[in-house]
C-alpha cells in the first residue's frame, strides 16, 4: 500500500491537469526542468517520510507515539483561481521570470495575447503568485489556490484569442476541481491597495456570464438607507481593514468605470445587488 499511495502521488503530480494549445515559447533558462524535477523530488521525499510526531508532556517526558499510514489520502485540490496581469512587455519575459530562481514568483498558467497557454506547474503544487493576500478566513491563498497570468501590460485592453483560451481554460479547472463560481477572483480583490492587477480592462461581466465569478444585474434594486456596505464587503471576502484600498479593489472588479476611493450611490447599489450572491 506504501509503494501504491507514492505512485499514486507521483503520477498525480507529473500528469499535465488541462489539456493547452502546444507550446510555442522555448525554455528561456536551459537548467529550469532540472530545477523543477529536482524540487518534486525532494517534496516527494517529504511525502515518503513516515517519522511520528515527536511531542513532550509538561515535565519534559516523551509521549509514546508512532507512524501507522492511512490507506485514505490524496493530494489537496485548489478551490480558488486567481487571476492576474503579468505587467511584462512579453510571454517570453514572463515565462523568464518564473524560470528563474532567484525571482521567487512563479504562476500555474500563463496566456499569451495570441491565445497560447503555457502550464508552468501541476496545479497541485502550491505555486507562488498571490503573496500576502487574505479572502475571508482564508489568509495563505498560495495554498488552495490556481494563478492564471495573463501576458498584459496593465495598460491595454485584453485580446480576444487572450480571453477565449482562458475561458477554455477556466472552464477545464471550475469542471475538474468543482470550484465554486464566487472563487473566481483577482489580484487586487485579495490584495487591497497592494496590488491592482487584472485591472479595469479585464471582462469580469463576460467570465461572469460563463460562470465564473459574479457581476451585477442589468436592473438595480437601490440599496437601503441603511445599508452597511463595509459589512458587505466583508461578506463577500474582501479584507476591509483599509477602507479606501478596499473600495479601490472592489471598483476595479465591479464597476470599472470609476475607480475612485468614494463609493457613489450607484457604487452602493451595485454592491448591494452582488454581496446578495454570495
Amino acid at each position: 500500500m506504501k509503494k501504491y499511495s507514492l505512485l499514486l502521488l507521483l503520477a498525480a503530480m507529473v500528469m499535465p491537469s488541462c489539456k493547452t494549445k502546444k507550446a510555442i515559447v522555448t525554455p528561456p533558462v536551459a537548467d529550469s526542468k532540472k530545477v523543477y524535477k529536482s524540487q518534486t523530488d525532494s517534496l516527494l521525499d517529504i511525502a515518503r517520510t513516515m517519522d511520528p510526531t515527536m511531542l513532550t508532556d509538561s515535565a519534559g517526558a516523551p509521549i509514546p507515539s508512532q507512524f501507522i499510514g492511512t490507506v485514505n489520502f490524496n493530494l489537496r485540490k485548489p478551490n480558488y483561481v486567481i487571476l492576474h496581469y503579468t505587467a511584462q512587455d512579453s510571454l517570453q519575459q514572463t515565462v523568464r521570470t518564473f524560470s528563474l530562481v532567484r525571482t521567487q514568483v512563479s504562476a500555474h498558467y500563463v496566456v499569451g495575447k495570441d491565445g497560447s497557454i503555457i502550464h508552468m506547474l501541476n496545479d497541485y503544487l502550491r505555486s507562488w503568485h498571490a503573496g500576502v493576500s487574505r479572502w475571508g478566513s482564508v489568509t495563505d491563498m498560495n495554498s488552495c489556490s490556481i494563478g492564471i497570468e495573463i501576458d498584459n501590460n496593465g495598460n491595454e485592453p485584453f485580446t480576444e484569442p487572450q480571453i477565449k483560451s482562458l475561458l477554455t481554460l477556466l472552464a477545464q479547472l471550475k469542471r475538474q476541481y468543482n470550484i465554486p463560481q464566487g472563487n473566481f477572483l483577482g489580484h487586487a480583490d485579495i490584495a487591497p491597495g497592494r496590488k491592482p492587477d487584472p485591472g479595469q480592462y479585464f471582462p469580469w461581466k463576460r467570465l461572469a456570464e460563463k460562470g465564473f465569478g459574479y457581476w451585477s444585474d442589468d436592473i438595480l434594486v437601490p440599496a437601503p438607507a441603511n445599508f452597511d456596505y463595509l459589512t458587505a464587503l466583508r461578506l463577500i471576502g474582501y479584507d476591509t481593514r483599509n477602507v479606501p484600498n478596499v473600495i479601490d479593489a472592489f471598483k476595479r472588479h465591479f464597476v470599472q468605470t470609476d475607480i475612485s476611493p468614494q463609493m457613489t450611490q450607484l457604487d452602493l447599489n451595485i454592491l448591494y445587488n452582488v454581496y446578495q450572491k454570495y
